[in-house]
């Protein structure tokens, strides 16, 4: 079926972006959705973290003045630009190297370790592009590797890139040092809504919760005020953590309302971290996962890494029941995890949200 439905195979943006003056029709966005060249002015700033001060015992003071900038972030934003998170520096610039070497090698490497099975139907996990469901879909001008990378066991092994050599090592040592990192913000964001302090550490289970890693590619684009590197969504995990490019900017959060799109700052060495509609699931809405997406530029390349940390794929994800009472009734249903994935997906192709088939009628 897939064979007789070319569209439904995206085509290599990074090789596509080398040849063409002008993006094809599938890449246009809507005219009421394009992006303008700059975002608009922020009501206020986001919130710079340092999780060192967060977590350090012998400063209290210190820690309750980065928990106050913690909660301001994930109340008002959704997200934040995190340091003092114990990466080392040459970690991340080494994490970096590895992700444009293998989007720099040849075409025929890359595609060793395809999202397409046998050429034809999609998997979230491999190198490609969209999940594509329509011939009229929007695509994102994007390349992508996504892997998981924990538990080991659900590795697979055949996916991972054997080249650059040293792929694999970095991103397993990344991999163990941004899990302290999310598990510091998971534990001290319950500790904000007065739950339990491994009450969403504990949502991942011993072994069922799986942690991707989604490398991205945005090639430079001829036409950046009508196409964009990733459609505007939120993402399905309790939190992520994502490693952008110090160089170049792009990500943009929609405010309030759905109004405006603001900038994400860069801060050298910062990592940001979002929340996911897990985490807005589970806090009965007192936390929201942001909606987000990439644009474009004419002059440089874009890479990043993202980190998402999702709940055990049996767990139900509900609201916690000491966050619901007559003042703040339950405003989500309940749905498992494993169940909750293809709704995302779809959801992500077809420019909708994912959350909204959650929320009970009346919120």
């Amino acid at each position: 079926m897939a064979d007789e439905q070319p569209w439904r195979i995206p085509p290599n943006v990074q090789d596509l972006a080398a040849g063409v003056q002008e993006p094809p029709s599938r890449y246009l966005v809507r005219e009421q959705d394009r992006p303008a060249m700059a975002g608009a002015t922020m009501p206020e700033p986001i919130p710079i973290v340092d999780l060192s001060r967060l977590s350090a015992p012998s400063d209290a003071h210190g820690a309750a003045d980065e928990a106050g900038k913690l909660r301001s972030a994930l109340q008002n934003w959704g997200l934040f630009l995190a340091i003092g998170h114990g990466i080392e520096t040459g970690l991340l610039a080494e994490m970096m190297k590895v992700t444009r070497e293998f989007f720099n090698l040849p075409l025929e490497e890359k595609q060793k370790h395809s999202n397409l099975v046998n050429g034809k139907e999609f998997r979230l996990e491999g190198y490609g592009g969209d999940m594509v469901l329509a011939e009229d879909q929007v695509l994102d001008w994007c390349d992508r590797l996504c892997l998981v990378v924990e538990p080991e066991s659900r590795r697979v092994h055949t996916l991972w890139p054997t080249q650059p050599p040293s792929f694999s090592e970095v991103l397993r040592e990344y991999t163990v040092k941004c899990r302290e990192l999310a598990g510091l913000v998971l534990d001290s964001m319950a500790k904000l809504l007065g739950l339990p302090e491994g009450y969403f550490v504990g949502a991942m289970g011993e072994q069922g919760a799986t942690t991707y890693a989604k490398l991205n590619y945005y090639p430079r684009c001829p036409r950046p005020d009508h196409v964009l590197g990733l459609k505007p969504h939120a993402d399905g995990s309790l939190i992520t953590v994502v490693a952008v490019d110090d160089a170049v900017g792009g990500l943009q959060v929609q405010g309030a309302g759905g109004a405006a799109w603001y900038d994400v700052p860069i801060v050298p060495g910062a990592l940001l971290v979002n929340l996911g509609d897990a985490i807005e699931i589970m806090s009965n809405g007192f936390f929201k996962s942001p909606v987000h997406r990439v644009v474009t530029n004419t002059e440089r390349e874009r890479v990043s890494l993202a980190m998402f940390y999702t709940p055990d794929l049996e767990k139900e994800m509900e609201p916690a029941p000491e966050l619901v009472d007559e003042e703040r009734p339950r405003r989500y249903g309940k749905v498992k995890t494993k169940d909750y994935v293809p709704r995302l997906l779809e959801a992500y192709a077809r420019g909708t949200q994912a959350i909204d088939t959650v929320k009970l009628r009346s919120h």
